[in-house]
């Protein structure tokens, strides 16, 4: 358990989004605590998981599960190295779309009725602001994190890259999938739900409001470029490392792990 201070909040949470946890940063770590469910949890999995991918560590955030104690209370949560460094910082495609047209890019998306083209415009839009050429293999990476992990949340203002003072640009370390894995147990998929249903409800807010028709959109454009190596055995033992959480939310997410592994047995 680590104990935290009001010098080291960076955001207070608001009832108005899944994103508005608790936050802060202390001595080169951000931590976030649960805010709607098990968001630490859906971090640590997700992230540690991807460690048995094909991508390389660089290209997202590692989380582990965390007891936060701020004031007199304690939340589960978890934390995760602070990435930035020299002048970087994270600038959103939202503001980056804002900062160079004067208008919403999530509006703009949805004037446009074809689904393909929506994603499309996406990935030329960034590419034209920043010369990151290779945004649509990014957006494939990350529409099928999304997908497999159903993550719920992924917009254009949680969809970032990183800016320096010279106006140069990277792509940004994935982060930010605490709202995956049916984490929302406060509002939305109850712990006393049938997980298979609530599977089949989960939208996304990309482009579409569908998963699949968001991975099959970006592997047509973009190919596919992400593929999982890890097994149930190496699922149960991350879960087994999380205890923190109690035995009903672990087992519940290696129920929904282990549905995602069947669904999209291809992505192996």
């Amino acid at each position: 358990m680590i104990e935290l201070f009001s010098k080291d909040l960076r955001f207070e949470n608001k009832p108005s989004s899944k994103g508005n946890q608790f936050k802060w940063e202390n001595s080169g770590f951000w931590y976030k605590a649960d805010y709607t469910g098990y968001e630490g949890l859906s971090e640590y999995m997700i992230s540690h998981l991807l460690r048995q991918s094909d991508l390389s560590e660089k290209e997202f955030v590692t989380y582990e599960p965390e007891r936060i104690k701020y004031k007199s209370s304690i939340f589960n949560g978890a934390k995760s190295p602070n990435f930035l460094h020299d002048d970087w910082q994270i600038i959103t495609l939202e503001r980056l779309f804002e900062n160079s047209y004067g208008e919403s890019l999530n509006k703009a998306i949805y004037t446009i009725k074809d689904e393909k083209e929506r994603l499309r415009f996406l990935v030329q839009q960034t590419i034209r602001i920043t010369g990151l050429t290779d945004f649509g293999v990014y957006m494939n990476k990350l529409l099928t994190i999304d997908a497999f992990f159903l993550n719920e949340d992924r917009h254009t203002h949680n969809i970032a890259v990183l800016m320096n003072g010279q106006n140069k640009f990277l792509l940004c370390p994935i982060f930010d999938n605490g709202a995956g894995l049916l984490s929302d147990i406060t509002l939305d998929y109850p712990v006393n739900g049938d997980i298979y249903t609530q599977i089949e409800s989960v939208k996304p807010k990309t482009f579409s409001q569908s998963f699949d028709i968001q991975l099959d959109i970006s592997e047509e454009l973009f190919g596919r470029n992400l593929k999982f190596s890890f097994t149930k055995k190496d699922v149960t033992l991350l879960l087994n490392n999380a205890d923190i959480y109690s035995d009903e939310i672990r087992s519940r997410v290696e129920k929904i792990i282990f549905e995602q592994m069947r669904k999209y047995k291809y992505l192996f």
